[in-house]
Parts: C-alpha cells; structure tokens; sequence
C-alpha cells in the first residue's frame, strides 16, 4: 500500500500555493525531470525499468546481481552522509563526482560512476547534478514499487570535495550513532534509513571480499548477496525477513562478526522499530518516504530549496517563437495534461493566442506522446501545437504561424470546453527577442568535422529597447559544473527591418557549430529563449534547395 494517488493533482484541479506559475525556466526544468520520469525529452526512467536492469551487464544477458536503481540510492546517500549538522557543511551536493572522494575506504565500488555516467548527460544550466542525485532517488524508489517522494529543487553543485562521513560496516553501534547524529539524525530515525535503502540491492564481492564470498553463481556473475529477497523492489521484506530470522542481508548474518552492521543497528532500540516495519507495509512505505526526502533536502547551509515541486496541471513545454523567412512569427511546442488518461477520444484541446492588442486565435490540438511516473501509476498526454505534420518529408512537425505584428502575449488553452489560463494569469509568451530564420552560413566544410561559419539574425521587436542582447552557451567550469557563457550581439547602426517593420535585425558572426540560445536585458532584468540553435542546423546563405532548420529543442 502506498499513499494514494489521488492526492496527485489532476488536471482540472485548482492550482496549489505549492505549484509555480509558468513559465519559470529552472523550475519547469526540475518539474519535468521530476514528473516526465519516462518521457522521451526529460526522464531517464529507462535506466531502472525493468527494476532489474544494470548498465553494466553482462553482454550474453545473464545476470550479474546488481541493479541500476540500488546504486542511485546508495550515490544519493554516500553524497548526503558529507553533512555536519553543527556547521553546515557537507550534504547532497555532487561532492561524490570527484576522484577524491570516490578513492576513500567508505565509497568503495563502481556503483557511484555507474550513476554518475547516466546523470551528467541530462544536467543542464537549470538541473544540476545534485538535483539529478536527487531526483535519482525518487526515481528508482517510485519506478520500482515505492512511495511517493516530495522534492525540492536547487542543490548546488560542490566545487571540491567534502571532508568524509560515511559509517563503514566495520564500525562499531556508537560510531555509528555518532555518524547519523553528526548528519542530523536520531538513533531511531538511522535505523529506519538503513531499513528504507536495504529494500534494494545487497553487498558485492569483489569491493568487499571480507564481507561476501565468490559465488561462482551465473545467475549472480557479480557474486551480489542481497538484503532482501526482493532486491530491486520496495517492500518491507528487509523487515519481515529480519523478523522471521530468515534474512540472508550479509550485514546481518556474515561469517565476520565484525563488519554485520545492520545486526548492530537494527537491535539498537530492542527491534522494536523494525518489528514495527514488519508489521505493517504502510508503515514502512510511510517512513521511508519521509526518511528519504529529509535526507534528500540535506544540503549545506548556504542552499534555499524551493518548495516541495508538484506538478503542474496543464504545462506547456518546448515552446519556441521563430520569425520565418516569410516574415511570420512561427509558434512550436507541446501542452502536457498531468496524470489524465492519454488516449481519450472525447477530449478536445484546443490552443487560444491571445495577441498583444488582444485579438484570439484559436487552433485545435492533436495528441502527440505521452510521459508516465510512479512505473506508469501516473499517465501523462502531450498535445501538439499543430494538427498536422509538413509534407517535407523529413517528419518535422508542423508550425503555427502568426501575424508579427500582432506578435502574442499569452496562452490559455481550452480543453473540453474548460479555459485553463492559470487562474487567470495566462500563460506568458515572451515574442521580443527571437532567433531569425534568416540566419545562415556563410562557409562550409566537405565534412561535418570541417571548420563552419556563419551569422545569427535575432529579430528585436520595434521600440523594445533591450540593454543588451546576447548568445548563450552552455559551457563546464574549472570543476565540471554547468555555467552560461555569454556573448554579446551588438546593435547595428542601421538594423534591418523584419516582419512588416514588427521587428529589427542585430546579427552576430559565428565561427563554430556550437548550440546556442539567445537572452536579454531589459531594465535589469533578463530573459532566456528555450530554444536552441546550431550553424550546424542552418541553410547556406545562399541555397540552392532550402533546409528546414526550424526545429523543437530537448528540454523542459
């Protein structure tokens, strides 16, 4: 049993004080990762479904014993265990990527690369890699039988490594009570944590030969003794088994005295938290996944977690404005509808623009894919902004294309005859700095590796008067975190007008095929696109045959 769904909101629920007002670019990022788990865009839920799954298998698929899902928990924990309670320092923070903090005694194995060699590719200058340690967690716990898990987001990334703190299993109880209680928790509260991460996987051999023997087992090629019988699934097993005095958990019942851990842990309190733990499955589900999220909110002193991120009821995503060759503004991207079913034929969504001198359009939407949480306990339709595909061949979905002029202020979408506009607010568009599709190259290679060159065209709307306008590009720092580097783009002394005298053109020369957005500065403040461009993806100024390079960006 599990806390039930229905506290999951749907999407014709009135918005929370908890859920944010789109769009707010880091926390529609963190949101989508958190609750798109296996849509093709933001989740990585693939790599733990199904719950057996190891990116390091044994190429003749037999079975090595370990599982993805256990060792994202094991990296989540390994990372918080840096914290000092009394200072604030240490926490879930990435210290675990550098080599020095990988080398110690307490993070011996592979599991902690293993994972950080999924979650690196999906940080971005919104997610950072402590943000995906996290949301690792609630990934596997929730995709893998488990709880639901609140999140907050807004880790940030360490830049040297943390001073040590993880228990090793050879520690006696008072060292380990001391661990906990330096980390910021109870005798009581250790024991369920331990309890909670050993529902998944177990102890390998070869990090830790004194504790597992060789089993020469070619359904086990790892030589993994597990906690439980049920390794890559959450129940309370780990409980029930310890009970019954049938657990094999090789930190309870190991040939070693010394290094049976749980053994010393689980008995602390008379057992009296785990025979609680056994008997009652909601219980257990319950605790951990409070236990899990304070440990995933334990951070260092200086970090501000927002609040607990929900979902979004109606959420557009990949939206971007282009101004076309032909002078019009083209409109792209996607509405998602939270936790509804995804394939309802009397459901009619529909798509309201809203111009700036308040003049509607109104186009009617088709269902394009869909995105699951929860091991698919949650079902999520994406919908279009185009009922229709351009017959180019190149499977490129179609655009909607508005008057410059008009340009658009916000979005409502209708749905089943419902307008959702966030209470009222809309959703806000921003058309005043834009990327131009009359952007081009200028040099070109015989080969995809040669040197490129070219221009960028932003198409500024008439008398906007940003401060600056710039590039943007997604670069590492010295100590591997994600930065933006930015480039300004200087206006011309004659622009070129655009879009029906709507908009002017502030051009920049390129000479990489890096991926680029476009930001700007209006009295103080800035503004990103989501969209991103590549001279890689553009036509030669002069064409012989026009490429479409118009295209939905990856993101949230």
């Amino acid at each position: 049993m599990f806390p039930p769904l229905a506290l999951l909101l749907p999407y014709a629920a009135t918005v929370s004080a908890s859920v944010h007002i789109w769009p707010s670019p880091k926390l529609d990022a963190l949101e989508a990762q958190r609750w798109d788990q296996d849509d093709t865009i933001n989740g990585f839920s693939s790599f733990v479904q199904p719950c057996t799954f190891f990116i390091r298998g044994n190429e003749d698929g037999s079975e090595t014993g370990r599982a993805n899902g256990p060792d994202w928990i094991r990296t989540a924990y390994h990372d918080m265990a840096t914290h000092n309670a009394e200072d604030g320092t240490g926490g879930l923070d990435a210290s675990i990527r550098f080599p020095e903090e990988q080398a110690r005694p307490e993070n011996a194995g592979t599991g902690f690369q293993n994972t950080l060699d999924v979650f690196v590719a999906f940080t971005t200058r919104h997610v950072s890699l402590a943000d995906l340690i996290a949301i690792g967690l609630v990934t596997a716990v929730e995709n893998c039988g488990g709880p639901q898990i609140d999140f907050r987001g807004g880790r940030i990334d360490a830049a040297e490594p943390n001073a040590p703190g993880v228990p090793e299993p050879q520690g006696d109880l008072d060292a380990h009570i001391a661990s906990f209680k330096k980390q910021g928790f109870t005798q009581t509260e250790m024991i369920g944590l331990i309890a909670c991460g050993h529902s998944f996987g177990g102890v390998e051999h070869k990090p830790f030969p004194e504790i597992v023997p060789e089993m020469n087992d070619p359904n086990n090629t790892l030589s993994v003794q597990h906690f439980d019988t049920t390794f890559d699934f959450f129940d309370n097993k780990v409980a029930t088994e310890y009970i019954a005095g049938s657990s094999q958990n090789p930190l309870l019942v190991g040939a070693n005295d010394t290094t049976n851990s749980d053994k010393r842990i689980f008995a602390s309190d008379g057992n009296k938290t785990m025979a609680s733990f056994a008997d009652s499955s909601e219980l257990f589900a319950s605790t951990c996944a409070s236990l899990f999220a304070r440990m995933l909110d334990t951070v260092p002193k200086d970090v501000k977690l927002s609040d607990v991120i929900d979902p979004l009821p109606i959420k557009p995503a990949e939206v971007q404005i282009v101004l076309g060759r032909n002078g019009k503004l083209q409109l792209s991207g996607v509405v998602r509808l939270f936790n509804v079913t995804v394939d309802d034929p009397e459901r009619t969504v529909q798509l309201l623009v809203d111009s700036h001198s308040g003049q509607t359009t109104t186009t009617t939407l088709a269902l394009e894919r869909s995105s699951s949480a929860m091991g698919g306990r949650i079902q999520s339709p994406f919908y279009a902004f185009n009922n229709s595909q351009e017959a180019d061949g190149n499977g490129i979905l179609g655009i909607i294309e508005l008057d410059p002029v008009q340009g658009i202020e916000k979005m409502r979408f209708n749905i089943n005859g419902k307008v959702e506009d966030q209470g009222g607010v809309g959703f806000k568009v921003q058309d005043g700095v834009v990327f131009s599709e009359t952007s081009c190259i200028t040099t070109v290679g015989a080969t995809k590796d040669d040197p490129v060159a070219g221009k960028f065209d932003i198409a500024v709307r008439t008398g906007l008067n940003p401060t600056r306008v710039f590039l943007e590009q997604e670069v590492k720092d010295s100590v591997d975190r994600t930065v933006v580097k930015e480039t300004n783009v200087e206006k011309p002394a004659q622009p070129v007008s655009a879009g029906d005298g709507a908009y002017e053109l502030w051009s920049i020369q390129v000479n990489d095929a890096n991926t680029y957005t476009i930001g700007a500065e209006i009295d103080g403040k800035k503004f990103s696109t989501i969209d991103t461009h590549s001279l890689k993806d553009l036509s030669a100024c002069t064409p012989t045959k026009r490429r479409v390079w118009h295209k939905r960006r990856t993101g949230a």
